[in-house]
């Protein structure tokens, strides 16, 4: 009896560490993982299930790795470990099957949309418009007046005059008092000669006083 109660002892121990090492395993890594997944951390999650892959070789974590990388875009990375999976993973059903190679199949799909993305050459700018021609003028004909040039207008000397001051302060005035004196010369000179010849005493002979 003693025996028997030792080992049920024994054997309930077992179990209960057992169970207890189930319950860390739960409540450890994996399930940081799948929270970081839930949460969208891919990156996080990446990172612990290659870790546990790399510690227990289970190809589950393969399918969890692929996951990762088809959310993360990392296309090629994402192929490779979904058929590293579909090769380790021997007790799959044909629906669970299909499903991985679906993953591959979009994977494939975005390499295709990068690939043509990339090679595709940039757009070209189009030329610029070429200027408009210049319209010459023709030349006018004999007799008729020549266009009109376009610039500033012509100052003319009756432009610039000083119009204002007195009359006596302007060049013309002074052009006209010098007109009249060397007229009023002239005249005086002509009077004197012209009076000179009939007062000079005539040639009349000798005159017979018997």
């Amino acid at each position: 009896m003693r025996f028997l109660t030792t080992a049920a002892l024994l054997l309930a121990l077992a179990l209960a560490s057992s169970a207890a090492a189930h319950a860390a395993g739960d409540g450890g890594p994996e399930l940081k993982a799948r929270t970081h997944y839930a949460a969208g951390e891919y990156k996080e999650a990446l990172e612990i299930y290659a870790r546990l892959y790399a510690e227990t070789m289970h190809p589950t974590y393969l399918r969890n790795i692929a996951r990762c990388h088809q959310n993360l875009g990392n296309a090629d990375k994402a192929i490779s470990s979904f058929r590293e999976y579909l090769r380790k993973a021997r007790d799959l059903t044909p629906e669970q099957r299909a499903e991985v190679e679906g993953y591959i199949k979009e994977m494939e799909q975005l390499k295709e949309t990068k690939s043509s993305s990339t090679s595709a050459p940039p757009p070209v700018a189009p030329p610029p418009p070429a200027p408009a021609p210049v319209a010459i003028p023709a030349a006018p004909a004999l007799g008729e007046p020549s266009p009109a040039l376009v610039g500033p207008p012509t100052v003319t000397a009756s432009a610039t005059r000083d119009d204002g001051g007195p009359f006596y302060t302007r060049v013309w005035f002074w052009g006209v008092v010098a007109g009249v004196a060397a007229a009023s010369v002239v005249t005086a000179v002509l009077l004197t000669r012209d009076s000179g010849e009939t007062m000079k005493p005539g040639n009349l002979g000798g005159l017979d006083l018997r």
